[in-house]
């Protein structure tokens, strides 16, 4: 492949990665990744509501992995309130199973940067070592797709397997039981899908240079080329 066209491609990619990033960064700390709707069981339990009634009772749960708001509804008028996990609602979530999503969104950023950073490198220098070359482009790109991956599988496993919203819709609540009427994830779940898409991407991008995938030439081949085959 000429030489243009690999600094081009390299180029492309490591935008992606640096988009993908950025766009992590900002998704972590924004509020918005699951909306809920909870219903008060006891309130409408008391009244036995049935249909549009039911309506009186429903309120609703928004949260990202920092903070979030909920709005009770019990009859009598919606209550809003913020909340923080840190340190409010500590002891009513599972604490390490969120904590664990929070590690893997840093990792994604970092290793997204970091793969960024090897592209732009292996787009206007010269590798010299494995993780510089082609090994490496493939090493950080893969990584920041498996903590992409750890991210969406885990913070979807709190949601529905440990019953989030439910947690939090009852958390300090000693008179009213709330469950989930229904659910969704919002824009930041789906950035996070996006990412993993795109660093999905740039290992097509980085196989369109001509870059072997690792562990796959023979080992002739290896002990022929040599240095030359990490300047590829």
């Amino acid at each position: 492949m000429p030489v243009r066209q690999k600094q081009l491609l390299f180029s492309l990619s490591g935008v992606l990665a640096l988009t993908c990033a950025l766009t992590a960064a900002v998704c972590t700390g924004l509020p918005s990744w699951t909306r809920a709707t909870v219903l008060c069981s006891t309130g409408a339990a008391l009244v036995n509501a049935t249909g549009p009634e039911l309506e009186k009772f429903l309120g609703d749960v928004s949260y990202g992995l920092f903070t979030g708001e909920r709005v009770k509804q019990c009859g009598l008028g919606g209550r809003p309130s913020r909340f923080t996990f840190f340190p409010d609602l500590l002891s009513a979530i599972p604490a390490g199973l969120h904590v664990s999503v929070i590690c893997f969104c840093g990792g994604v950023i970092i290793f997204s940067s970091v793969a960024a950073g090897f592209f732009f490198f292996n787009a206007f220098g010269r590798p010299y070592e494995t993780l510089q070359g082609p090994m490496g482009l493939y090493l950080w790109t893969g990584v920041s797709c498996l903590c992409t991956c750890l991210v969406l599988v885990l913070f979807a496993s709190e949601v529905k397997l440990r019953h989030l919203s439910s947690r939090i819709a009852n958390f300090n609540e000693v008179h009213f039981l709330f469950v989930t009427h229904s659910e969704r994830y919002e824009r930041c779940y789906w950035l996070w899908l996006l990412v993993l898409l795109l660093h999905s991407l740039n290992v097509l991008l980085i196989r369109l240079t001509g870059v072997h995938f690792p562990f796959t030439q023979s080992k002739g081949n290896e002990q022929g080329g040599g240095a030359a085959d990490l300047m590829y």
